[in-house]
């Protein structure tokens, strides 16, 4: 076993002080992002009066937001000069080059964040706070959230090899990104979009946006009972695990199994919980968010497999994606 990092004799508040101020992080970007920092910057390198004049942030906020976030390593600074890293440039700048994800960060600070302040009755009571998307906060949430998956399906493609399938089945999932991420990745591929309510027409504008509606078919069902499409090589379980209890999760894995076509394979994606000392940190905060938010679950890794070995699937590797949950790979039986 390896020694803990917080060993005895390197113990040290650093930690301890960094978790307790993240809060302050977290904040500190949201009202940058909000303010337009990140994209003011994209006009190129400027100063905190340059950075002033350009989102219209007093020069003392402009200091602060933008050492702070140069002391993440977002930004950087030399001789007062402070610039976009390239992540920040990538995703919170409005480049078009990739998943933007400023929408994502607004629902945490409008939505997630109300939550958290009240998480220690939730500690208590394992009882989310009461879920508001009245009004304009439901078009926050949603865009939030789907653009979050959207992060998490272009991650996705980049770390799966999607050539060797011809038919892809997303059954019960959220967004129909990952299948569009799938397919444009594979052009031999063709894909079915099998879920229910709001989510069908969600699909629908992603897809028709997409251009592959001539190679996707969403067709609205209950991933619970009723029939199910078959004959499927590769079947797509995204975001599905956490929205289920147990008994729903077994059965779920088993109509997977039915779908899917012999030597077919499965991606099972999702926050998980680990049985060993490496514990994910982004997989364990999740499972907080979930409950708190509104009483949805991060399973343990080892229980989750467990649902899909009896359901005749056979796990053959767990691989995390940067920035996203981690994905199961199984093997039907």
């Amino acid at each position: 076993m390896s020694p803990h990092p917080d060993s005895t004799s390197s113990a040290s508040p650093s930690k301890i002080v960094d978790v307790a101020i993240g809060y302050m992080a977290a904040k500190q970007l949201f009202a940058a992002s909000e303010a337009g920092l990140f994209a003011a910057l994209a006009e190129g390198p400027a100063t905190v009066a340059e950075i002033s004049a350009r989102t219209g942030l007093p020069e003392r906020t402009a200091r602060i937001l933008a050492d702070a976030m140069s002391s993440l390593d977002l930004l950087t600074r030399a001789d007062g000069v402070y610039t976009n890293s390239p992540s920040v440039a990538r995703y919170l700048a409005g480049s078009k080059d990739d998943v933007d994800l400023r929408p994502f960060l607004g629902f945490l600070d409008a939505i997630s964040y109300g939550h958290w302040l009240g998480f220690g009755q939730t500690a208590r009571t394992a009882l989310p706070g009461n879920l508001d998307i009245s009004g304009d906060r439901l078009g926050t949430f949603m865009s939030g959230v789907m653009t979050y998956n959207a992060l998490h399906a272009k991650m996705l493609a980049e770390n799966f090899d999607f050539s060797p399938f011809k038919k892809v089945l997303d059954f019960g999932g959220l967004s129909a990104s990952f299948l569009s991420e799938a397919l444009a990745a594979n052009p031999e591929l063709n894909g079915t979009f099998f879920s229910g309510g709001p989510l069908v027409e969600s699909a629908k504008g992603v897809l028709a946006e997409a251009g592959l509606g001539d190679r996707i078919e969403v067709v609205e069902g209950d991933i619970l009972e009723g029939d199910i499409p078959t004959g499927f090589d590769l079947v797509l379980l995204e975001h599905v695990a956490h929205r289920y209890d147990d008994e729903q999760n077994k059965l779920i894995a088993k109509r997977a199994r039915e779908a899917a076509a012999p030597g077919a394979k499965l991606l099972l994606l999702d926050f998980f919980l680990d049985g060993d000392e490496n514990q994910r940190a982004i997989d364990a905060l999740h499972a907080g968010e979930y409950l708190v938010i509104d009483g949805t679950i991060v399973y343990p890794e080892d229980q989750v497999r467990g649902w899909l070995t009896d359901a005749g699937w056979e796990p053959v590797e767990t691989r995390a994606l940067p920035g996203s949950p981690r994905i199961i790979i199984a093997e039907a039986r």
